[in-house]
């Protein structure tokens, strides 16, 4: 009886704190550990976008498994910085990548961001600064051996304003220029946007051991000559060399008319470097939250009629136990959601369906073992050892049901993870969630229901109770 009270205080103190986290949004900071509560929406019931990108390399040519998956990982690392929430970014196949971003709304922002290539180069402009936003070559697209020494500037080859005299109809052929790299953005350990003492956007970046030995020195030896910071071939600022930069840390000044955001998506283009596959846009999808208003509205009401419907049947037919199934049934729901919010699960159209469905599959239990406890009750025996032996009875059918749907569930994540369907991965998910708490809520909090509030009743003497 001991044993039944304290399983009795764990069940309320459990549904105590799922009601808790079900209708609380915050955030708590216990022990260090700092936790947000909130309900996550997917992508197509908060709204947002949705991009297919493919390989752009000829369609017989093999795509690197490992370098599509590390195109992924830098694709998320970049929408994970510009602050996206629950963003899903997966490998579709063998060579296309699913990016979904949910509540974003400027496509050109996040296709720029996620397809830029990021090829950020330090670049010696002598005495005579370049216009920010000039294309340039520079030595990296000649001799890409030279272009991580620290030896004096080359020679530069004669200014693009050379031409030759026209004779005849001999077309134009200025001389151009070469720049010299002096050190490229696989050096840069960190970089992230700021606002100097002007309220100008820049990006302060720091330099690994050896872009901190490059670039001290040669600041050292270059003071007062222009040092171009270019991203992918493009002049994005030309400031001065004023004294010698030792520390392994500067500034990058944003042009004129840029904004905190534009060095944002520098920063997070510097941070997660080039991508190791080119890619192209097959397909992208603008959802708006309104289908998602929508769809969470009808899931609601689908969920309420479900529940409603299970509940009437278990009652009727069961009567008091049908009850006590029913306040289980009650707590699994709180629970599940709860998990839901804490993990977090990222609740999407087919994720709810899920768990709608998860409702009716965990009222699977306490049929099984109610009715084994009818049959003892008809037996003979007293309700205290009906409830023990119908339990004991059920669970081997209880055990391999939930266990085969887990299998399937485990089967249809794969699925969804390595084909891009991330829909079938959230039904997976939910269902599987769902399935493990109704093992909880049918097994150890419907016996411990049955054994505190019936053992004192006599089945026999009110049959009509427990629906013999």
């Amino acid at each position: 009886m001991r044993n039944r009270n304290l399983w009795l205080a764990i069940i309320s103190l459990l549904a105590v704190l799922a009601l808790w986290v079900d209708f609380t949004e915050t955030r708590i900071d216990f022990l260090g550990i700092q936790k947000e509560i909130r309900t996550v929406l997917g992508l197509d019931l908060q709204g947002g976008i949705q991009i297919l990108l493919e390989a752009d390399v000829p369609s017989n040519q093999p795509v690197d498994r490992g370098s599509l998956e590390d195109t992924r990982r830098i694709i998320e690392n970049r929408v994970n910085a510009l602050g996206v929430s629950e963003p899903v970014v997966q490998i579709a196949g063998t060579r296309r990548i699913v990016v979904e971003l949910p509540g974003v709304t400027n496509l050109e922002q996040a296709v720029n961001t996620i397809k830029q290539t990021g090829l950020l180069e330090f670049v010696d402009a002598g005495a005579t600064p370049i216009p920010e936003g000039t294309t340039i070559r520079t030595t990296m697209d000649i001799s890409p051996t030279e272009t991580m020494t620290g030896t004096p500037a080359l020679t530069p080859t004669p200014a693009v304003t050379e031409t030759a005299p026209l004779t005849g109809t001999t077309p134009v052929s200025p001389t151009e220029r070469v720049y010299r790299t002096i050190m490229t953005g696989r050096n840069l350990r960190n970089a992230r946007p700021q606002l100097d003492q002007f309220r100008q956007p820049e990006v302060a970046f720091t330099l690994d051991a050896e872009g901190t030995r490059i670039f001290a020195e040669y600041t050292s030896q270059n003071v007062g000559r222009y040092l171009c910071i270019v991203l992918d071939k493009k002049v994005i600022s030309c400031p001065v060399i004023q004294e010698p930069i030792t520390q392994g840390q500067g500034v990058i000044r944003m042009g004129s008319g840029s904004t905190l955001a534009d060095a944002e998506a520098l920063a997070v283009t510097l941070r997660y470097g080039a991508l190791p596959v080119p890619l192209k846009i097959v397909d992208t999808r603008n959802i708006g939250p309104t289908l998602g208003r929508e769809s969470i509205h009808r899931s609601l009401i689908a969920g309420i009629v479900g529940f409603a419907t299970v509940a009437l049947f278990m009652i009727l037919y069961y009567r008091v136990p049908g009850v006590l199934a029913v306040l289980a049934l009650s707590l699994y729901t709180a629970l599940v959601f709860a998990i839901f919010k804490l993990l977090p699960v990222t609740l999407t159209l087919p994720g709810i369906a899920g768990f709608v469905l998860s409702i009716g599959m965990a009222v699977d239990a306490n049929i099984l073992i109610f009715e084994r406890l009818k049959e003892e009750l008809r037996a003979g025996r007293s309700l205290n050892l009906a409830i023990d032996y119908g339990f004991e009875r059920a669970w081997p059918s209880i055990r391999d049901s939930n266990i085969s749907t887990l299998i399937t569930c485990a089967i249809l994540y794969v699925f969804g993870l390595n084909f891009g369907a991330s829909m079938v991965r959230g039904f997976a998910l939910t269902l599987a969630i769902g399935v493990a708490a109704s093992l909880f809520t049918g097994i150890w909090v419907t016996r411990a229901f049955l054994h505190v509030l019936l053992d004192r009743f006599s089945a026999q003497a009110q049959p009509r109770w427990f629906g013999l």
